[in-house]
């Protein structure tokens, strides 16, 4: 898994412009859809809504060196769109503090989070459970169940994006 992944981050430093276009279908695996975003040069990404509202989306922006968590829930409260919030995330209890861009999911608010650590990302692959918080304490706790799984084929999609 290591090495699927580790080729994932030098692909974040490659890309193709295309059209900004909806998201692509791609797989699904593991109960995370695996989608290709034309808008972040045909980066791909895993994305799983949950029985709490979330929607998580964890991917790679192809622009630059960068990957991203976008986690929507109503939680988030009044953001607004392009501003920067501190966040902290727990991955089974080992913490990680950051900043997140106000954004909106389909009118749900939220915050993308970028990263450019393959430790994170594996992190992320490794673990059952993610906690994110904003400074009024806990807004989202998600199941990673299959994201594994499911980041390793973002990468085989990836890969196929060429």
């Amino acid at each position: 898994m290591k090495m699927i992944l580790a080729g994932a981050v030098a692909l974040l430093a490659t890309g193709v412009a295309v059209q900004a276009q909806e998201l692509q279908g791609f797989d699904q695996v593991a109960g995370w859809d695996v989608l290709v975003d034309p808008t972040l040069d045909n980066g791909c990404l895993i994305n799983a809504e949950f029985e709490d509202g979330s929607d998580v989306r964890i991917g790679f922006d192809m622009r630059g060196p960068t990957g991203y968590i976008h986690a929507a829930n109503d939680g988030w409260g009044d953001i607004v769109e392009g501003q920067s919030y501190p966040v902290s995330f727990s991955l089974d209890g080992e913490v990680y503090q950051g900043e997140g861009e106000g954004l909106y999911i389909d009118g749900l608010p939220g915050v993308d989070i970028e990263f450019d650590s393959i430790d994170f990302l594996m992190d992320i692959a490794q673990k059952q459970t993610m906690e994110l918080s904003s400074e009024s304490g806990p807004v989202m706790t998600i199941d990673l169940t299959g994201s594994a799984v499911a980041l390793a084929r973002a990468v085989e999609c990836q890969d196929a994006q060429g």
